[in-house]
């Protein structure tokens, strides 16, 4: 079991496999894509594999594959069920736009694949094209159908942004009546990749106001034990509603994730932008003990902002 020295646990990790994504979303990046990591600098298949079973001789036994869109990597699949055969894995999940996806769910489903997190911020078809710069939509729909088909647990995630995709709101709900689907609802972040002014008037309390007017009977739950969203229940549904204030609240106080990026340096808090790099420790020659030295003792100084 890994603690840091505030006696949080940390056994969940985020494994971002590849930088690149093939949406060109407004509020993430420009349109002309983002200035991407060279491919020598990417941590290889083994490398990625290496990491992960360290981490679950460490304790993590919850592993999250994100990218970018993890799709787009070469050999998605094959890492996958390398990481999927990992001892001490309990609790594998990835995260998706969608637009690939489709192929590989009754494999994802073999494997054992526990959730999907959907990025879907409309129900409009023109909208995502405004949004993504993709005229794509049609194939993130078709992903969602075949994951509830094969009973993968699905979260929808959708960024609300002031003027884009208010309207969307109720009709991602509305998905939740019939379908065992989270609806999950994120504060679009100051940090967009343009030099747009972002308004935060939308923030956790604007959105939940927003939801009681359309369902007044919507219900708080009991948010589970680290969880980065205050969680909802409206009677008689299936799904249920989530708000993640990624913005105006720190979730540091029982923070249990850490993270991996493309690149290979881990980063214990997952706003961070430093981080010791396990790549060019592996390419050094280090060996797995010394490995998990440098991961215990980077995991010690994992940060404590304020809430």
């Amino acid at each position: 079991m890994i603690t840091d020295k505030l006696g949080r646990r940390i056994n969940y990790l985020r494994l971002a496999i590849v930088d690149r994504c093939n949406l060109r979303c407004t509020y993430c990046m420009p349109e002309q894509g983002l200035d991407w990591i060279k491919q020598k600098d990417l941590l290889t298949d083994e490398e990625l594999y290496r990491i992960s079973k360290v981490f679950t001789e460490l304790g993590v036994n919850k592993i999250r594959i994100t990218g970018g869109e993890p799709f787009v990597r070469k050999n998605c699949m094959g890492l996958i069920a390398n990481i999927a055969g990992l001892e001490g894995i309990q609790d594998l999940s990835l995260t998706t736009n969608g637009l690939l996806t489709y192929p590989y769910i009754p494999q994802l489903k073999a494997l054992g694949i526990k959730s999907v997190n959907l990025s879907l911020d409309t129900m409009d078809k023109d909208r995502f094209l405004e949004i993504t710069r993709r005229n794509s939509f049609d194939k993130v729909i078709r992903t969602l159908d075949a994951l509830l088909k094969h009973d993968i647990k699905v979260k929808i995630n959708t960024v609300v942004m002031e003027g884009r995709n208010i309207t969307d709101i109720i009709p991602l709900i509305q998905l939740a009546e019939k379908n065992p689907i989270d609806i999950r609802f994120i504060e679009e972040m100051p940090f967009n990749g343009s030099n747009k002014k972002i308004s935060i008037k939308w923030d956790h309390r604007q959105i939940l106001d927003h939801i009681k007017a359309h369902f007044p009977t919507i219900n708080k739950t009991i948010d589970p034990k680290s969880s980065t969203s205050y969680n909802y229940q409206i009677p008689g549904f299936q799904g249920s509603v989530g708000i993640i204030a990624a913005y105006t609240r720190s979730f540091c106080g029982d923070c249990n994730r850490i993270r991996i990026t493309p690149a290979g340096v881990l980063r214990t808090c997952l706003y961070s932008e430093s981080g010791i790099n396990l790549k060019d420790q592996m390419r050094s020659g280090k060996n797995d003990d010394e490995l998990k030295n440098s991961i215990l003792d980077a995991i010690q100084d994992k940060p404590m902002m304020d809430g």
